[in-house]
């Protein structure tokens, strides 16, 4: 068996609807699309790390420290679309999409999504997961959660608290999503041919169009991942924090 090529993407969209412009945002001394990115390139588990974007002052802001970026050619539904164009010619097996907003990004959860699909070469999706009991968490639509069948396949992902408690005596989970794929190259283009789902519209979660197309997302829980995604001003304000209080 061959070992598969695998490469790291991060989608970096200039514009945003909850927070303008958040990769740009001076997180301590770098950008936040700099963390991503230097912390990307610091788990040494990638045969390249790309940035794949929208914007000149993105691109210049990677390459002028001697990174990888590409300008994407089309506008796209999500950052699987923009991965999907850039990688079309790449020489590559599997790509893993690491959100440009995620400026703490470990080395542990990627290993265990990597090594899900390393191991098990049918599946062709595969996404992070977190058990939680925090109910902020749980009802805030920033965060999707997930319910997985009993292969741990995602059955379906939402920005409402799922699953709906009508008998209090039942004994459940929840679990959050953390966006992060992997995907086979072929599963990726597939995605990128397929339109705008209706779920995906709705929800605004571009997962939801592997899931309503038929092609299960082998869902990894990971017990290692404590970042933040940047989607609003406070959770800079909360990145902050995190850095400051880093060794």
């Amino acid at each position: 068996m061959t070992t598969p090529k695998i490469i790291a993407c991060i989608p970096a969209r200039y514009a945003s609807s909850r927070f303008k412009a958040k990769l740009m945002q001076p997180l301590g001394s770098k950008s936040v699309i700099r963390h991503t990115y230097d912390n990307t390139l610091a788990t040494g588990l990638f045969a390249q790390v790309i940035v794949i974007t929208d914007s000149e002052l993105i691109y210049n802001e990677i390459t002028q420290y001697g990174g990888t970026a590409i300008m994407s050619i089309a506008l796209h539904e999500s950052g699987s679309d923009r991965i999907a164009e850039a990688v079309a010619s790449l020489d590559v097996d599997i790509i893993i999409n690491v959100q440009g907003d995620e400026p703490f990004v470990q080395k542990q959860p990627l290993q265990e999504l990597i090594t899900c699909m390393v191991k098990n070469r049918d599946v062709q999706v595969a996404s992070l997961m977190l058990a939680t009991t925090n109910e902020a968490l749980i009802q805030n639509p920033n965060e999707a959660k997930v319910v997985i069948d009993v292969n741990n396949n995602a059955i379906l992902m939402s920005r409402s608290p799922i699953p709906y408690i009508l008998n209090p005596e039942a004994e459940l989970t929840y679990y959050l999503h953390i966006g992060v794929y992997g995907y086979t190259k072929a599963a990726l283009l597939q995605f990128s041919k397929w339109p705008l789902s209706p779920l995906e519209n709705a929800e605004k979660l571009e997962q939801l169009r592997f899931i309503q197309n038929g092609m299960p997302i082998k869902m990894v829980l990971t017990t290692h991942y404590n970042g933040i995604a940047i989607d609003v001003p406070s959770d800079l304000i909360q990145a902050e924090k995190i850095l400051t209080n880093q060794p």
